[in-house]
C-alpha cells in the first residue's frame, strides 16, 4: 500500500505543485506543502480498508476535503476566493491526470 501510494503522491505533486507555484506565486517548498498535508490523509484515511463506503463516494469525500484543506493552506496569503479557485484547479487537474492514468495503464 505504501509504494501505491508514493507513486500517486508523486503525481499529484507533479502535477499540484507547478500550478500552485505559478498560479500562487509561492516558492516551490509552499507549493509541495498543500499536497504533502493533505494527500496522506486522502490515502490513508478515506481510503484504509477500515472505512466502509464504495469507492466513488469516498473520491468526492477526499477531494472536497482536500479542496477545502489546500484552499486554506493557501487562503492567508491570497484571500479566500483565489485560494478556493486554485485549489479547485489544482485537485481536479490532479484527478484529472490520475484517473487517465488508472484508465490507461491501471497505475497508481
Amino acid at each position: 500500500m505504501f509504494t501505491a501510494w508514493l507513486s500517486a503522491f508523486v503525481v499529484t505533486e507533479l502535477v499540484e505543485a507547478p500550478l500552485y507555484a505559478r498560479l500562487g506565486r509561492c516558492g516551490i517548498l509552499r507549493a509541495l506543502g498543500a499536497s504533502a498535508i493533505t494527500h496522506p490523509i486522502v490515502w490513508f484515511g478515506f481510503f484504509h480498508p477500515a472505512v466502509p463506503g464504495s469507492y466513488w463516494p469516498k473520491v468526492i469525500a477526499a477531494e472536497l476535503f482536500a479542496w477545502l484543506a489546500e484552499a486554506a493552506y493557501f487562503a492567508r496569503p491570497l484571500g479566500w476566493r483565489r485560494a478556493l479557485g486554485l485549489s479547485l484547479l489544482a485537485n481536479a487537474a490532479s484527478v484529472a491526470v490520475g484517473l487517465t492514468l488508472r484508465k490507461l495503464f491501471g497505475w497508481p
